[in-house]
This record gives C-alpha cells, structure tokens and sequence, in this order.
C-alpha cells in the first residue's frame, strides 16, 4: 500500500485497473465438474452429486454438493451427468518411444531420431486411456525429457510425465544394449552404464543434472534384453545401496526393474523405493518387503504377456524373448496374489510399449482377477502411485489442492473395472482433453 501511495495517480488507477481486470479474468477461468457419482479413492466410499471447484491454476479448490451449492453464469460448467468421476490414472511403468509393434532387429530398420517421434502418439493414447500421469522408467536420447518439456509448454499433447532419462546398468547386463557385435557398439560404455560404485553415483547425477525425476536401475536380467536370463542378478546390494542413497540424498525415487529374486531382496535390503515387474519374488522377498520400515512398492506387469504372445513373432521379437516371457508370465501373476495377499504395497505399471499404450486399461480386470477388488486396483493406480511418487500434493486423488486430473466412466467401475478399460472422458488441469 506504500508503494501504491508513493506511485503517480495515473499510475496507481493503472495499477487498479489492471488488478480489477486480472481478478475478472481469474474469476472467469473457474470451472466447476459436475457428476452422478465420484469415487474418493483416499476413503474408498462413492460421494453422489459432486461438484467440484477448479480455481484458474488447474488446482481442486473446494469440493460441495452439487444440489445445494450455487455457482454463477462466470463459472465454466463441466456437465458430466450419468457417469462416474474418478481420479486420472498413473501409471507407474510405460516406455513412451517404445513402439509395441516393432520388436527384436526390426528397430535397426529406423533412424536414430524415429523414436522420439513415436512417443508424442504413444502420450496422447496413454491420455486417452485415462492416465493424465505416466513414469517413464528409461528411454533413449532422453526421449522422455523432452516429450515432458514439449508437453508443459503446449507444444504436444499428454499426461504429465514422471521422466527417467537413461536407465542404469550393469555391461552385458539388461539395461544395456547386448544385441550387436563389437564392431558395431560404439566405443566407450553406453549412458548409464556403470561398473562400479563411483561410476554408478556418477550416473545418478548426470541423469538428474539432464533432467530425470526418477532413477531407474536394472538390478537382474530380463525379458526383452538379449543374452540375459529374468533371474540373474546384475548388481550387488551395495551397488544398489549406492544408487539408492545418492538417488535420495537429491531427492529422488527409484525404481529397480528385478524379476529374479536374490535380485529383489538384495533391492529391498539396498533402499530402492519400487519394485518393477517382481516375477520371481520368493517368501522371503515378500516378508521383507512388508516389513521394510521405508514403504517399498511392487509394480507388476501382469497384463503384457497377453499382448506379446498373440502378437510377439509378428512384430518382429525373438523366439528366446517370447520363451523368457512364456516361463515368467504365470508365475508372476500368481506371485501378485500371494504379495497382495501378504500386504504388499502395490501400484499399477503396465509396461506400456511391450504392449501399445492405448491398451493398459485391460490391466485392471487381471489385477482384480488376482486378488484384488476393483477399488483396490482403482486405488493402486491412484492413491498408491502418488504416495509411491512422493506427489501425494499434486495427483492421485479428487481432493482439494491436487491437480484437477479427472476421468469420467458411464458405469460403476466397483462393480465393472472393465469400465475402465474405455474411459468415456479425460480432463487434465481442468480441461477436458478427451
């Protein structure tokens, strides 16, 4: 107010002006979604008639009862009468410049810069889904930086993405690449692999210093990785204690893709913060992940295979990888039971670009298939995402001060979770976006 008086008149009915028009505007951008029914996934009850308030930063401001509470004609109505709102999905597992239909040396086919542009589909269909929040857990030239960047600057459209940059690794190991011979590897190791301690802290800043929000290490074999077996353990528990605490000293989580189960426990004891794929998990990696002081999360796919046996050979896979996926696929589903049944801390991660993007819907019905109930599952890609990201501020919920990231369903997702595999509306920020 001093510096109002000290201003000139002209200036201070400036100044006035321009606040009163500022504050119209602001009012004007208010958006309140209407709806039958909404799932609070942070109670696990149905709120009938809700109505609920998005102020002009895409942020949940109050939440009422749509037959009571009155809006003005400057407030933007979402109408979404006879459906479902819910919060929008996360997925915790998705490579977004990993085209499903191309597999095994078919990607020699494609230029280098090929599969950045692949990734800007693969986000609007994963948005379409219903996921408005997607963690990429590794991709190439740091596809998913930069698709995050053309994101939030309007240049494309998509979730908001949880970026890996590369993933870490052991040489020969899964996440580095072990298809060609010699003569046609470059020289020197490939970005983010690491053999030894100080080398694999060093990979942890230089992914966060490019701009990766997550780490993602490869602690065992895999499944699409040539040469390597879903069980071998690639990194000791120490090296995996290194990353872990150099991942949390600058703040980030990480995530640990491990089928094999030495490689699972030798994670947990280690500090990694999610579990990706966890197949071949043990007793006794299941008691020790419940009772980890520091919550752990699993996150397994256990819907691809679905997708990779129908479909594998065409698209160009080798018969070893759809072996390895073959000898993994029924374990690891009923290895999701048992965890879920232990109290496991579960979130949703689909592997998307093993199998398409537009497609990890189908996943819920599996998830609940293998023990869970549909809020259950409903809350794995929510409410348990967040916590698991450390976003429980911004996404995961309807809930006042998150982001409104809202999907819309015709039925009852607690009575249908196939419901979700077709949402019927995605708004993101308070825009409807599908």
């Amino acid at each position: 107010m001093r510096l109002m008086a000290n201003l000139p008149r002209n200036l201070r009915v400036a100044v006035l002006t321009g606040a009163a028009l500022l504050s119209g505007a602001a009012q004007a951008q208010t958006t309140v979604i209407t709806a039958d029914k909404m799932i609070d996934v942070l109670t696990g009850k149905t709120v009938d008639f809700p109505a609920v308030f998005v102020g002009p930063d895409g942020r949940i401001t109050s939440i009422a009862d749509a037959r009571t509470v009155k809006w003005g004609s400057d407030v933007t109505h979402i109408n979404m009468s006879g459906k479902t709102l819910l919060p929008g999905l996360v997925d915790m597992h998705v490579h977004l410049d990993s085209p499903a239909d191309i597999g095994g040396y078919r990607g020699l086919e494609f230029t280098d810069s090929f599969w950045g542009m692949t990734a800007v589909g693969s986000a609007q269909a994963m948005l379409k889904a219903g996921f408005t929040t997607v963690r990429n857990v590794g991709s190439s030239n740091r596809n998913d930086i930069g698709l995050k960047q053309a994101i939030e600057n309007g240049y494309a459209t998509g979730p908001r993405i949880v970026p890996a940059g590369y993933a870490l690794g052991a040489t020969g190991g899964h996440c580095d690449s072990t298809f060609l011979p010699p003569s046609l590897e470059k020289s020197g190791k490939e970005e983010g692999i690491a053999d030894s301690e100080d080398e694999m802290r060093y990979q942890v800043r230089r992914q966060r210093k490019y701009g990766a929000e997550v780490i993602k290490v490869c602690a065992t074999g895999g499944v699409f990785s040539r040469n390597t077996e879903p069980g071998q353990q690639h990194l000791s528990e120490r090296e995996l204690r290194v990353i872990a605490d150099e991942a949390h000293q600058w703040g980030l989580r990480v995530a640990a893709h491990a089928h094999g189960a030495e490689g699972i426990k030798a994670a947990i004891r280690g500090g990694i913060d999610t579990i990706e794929h966890a197949s071949l998990v043990d007793d006794e990696g299941i008691k020790l992940a419940v009772a980890r002081p520091r919550p752990v999360w699993f996150s397994m796919d256990i819907y691809n295979t679905d997708y990779t046996q129908a479909e594998g050979a065409k698209n160009g896979v080798l018969e070893d990888n759809l072996r390895k996926d073959r000898e993994v696929a029924q374990i690891q589903r009923d290895n999701f039971r048992k965890a879920h049944k232990a109290g496991v801390r579960m979130v949703f991660g689909s592997d998307a670009g093993v199998m398409p993007h537009g497609l990890v819907g189908g996943q819920f019905k599996i998830m609940v298939q293998y023990g869970m109930t549909s809020m259950e599952a409903i809350q794995a890609a929510t409410r348990n995402a967040a916590q698991a990201l450390d976003r429980e501020k911004d996404v995961g919920a309807i809930a006042v001060g998150r982001f409104a990231d809202i999907i819309a369903v015709d039925g009852d997702p607690l009575a249908d979770v196939r419901e979700l595999e077709s949402v019927d509306a995605v708004i993101k920020g308070g825009q409807v976006v599908q």
